[in-house]
């Protein structure tokens, strides 16, 4: 039996508020905005895309709780999201360029990977990066 092909997959991210959320995403971070809304006056839920990557937006009146605030061992579940990049030292060039602080700086990771962390409107945490 053939496999069907899985084209991608997006976190979905408990937000505080979503038009701040898309206004990071795509002022800071050079995402498209795909959806807002569901009415101009009413957005409570959003997406964005950059190239294979999205995430989804949605404020449900709670507060965002990124893995790096669970109780966990510090430090070893810190990432909310894994960004497949094929070029990371292009890309954190590109954010330094717009002022994008890092909450991890581009380098060789212990675990085999090339890229760097940084903390969204929200404090969830992505690394852009790849397998060296």
């Amino acid at each position: 039996m053939t496999q069907a092909e899985i084209s991608g997959i997006s976190p979905f991210f408990i937000v505080s508020h979503v038009p701040s959320s898309l206004s990071f995403y795509r002022d800071r971070l050079g995402f498209e905005i795909t959806f807002q809304g569901p009415a101009p006056d009413d957005i409570f839920f959003g997406i964005v895309r950059r190239g294979g990557a999205q995430i989804l937006l949605k404020d449900v009146g709670v507060a965002p709780l990124p893995n790096y605030k669970r109780n966990v061992k510090k430090g070893i579940a810190r990432w909310d999201a894994f960004v497949n990049v094929a070029d990371p030292d292009a890309l954190a060039a590109e954010f330094a360029s717009r002022n994008v602080e890092f909450s991890e700086p581009l380098k060789d990771t212990d675990d085999g990977l090339r890229g760097f962390e940084l903390k969204d409107a929200d404090g969830y945490v992505l690394f852009f990066g790849r397998p060296r």
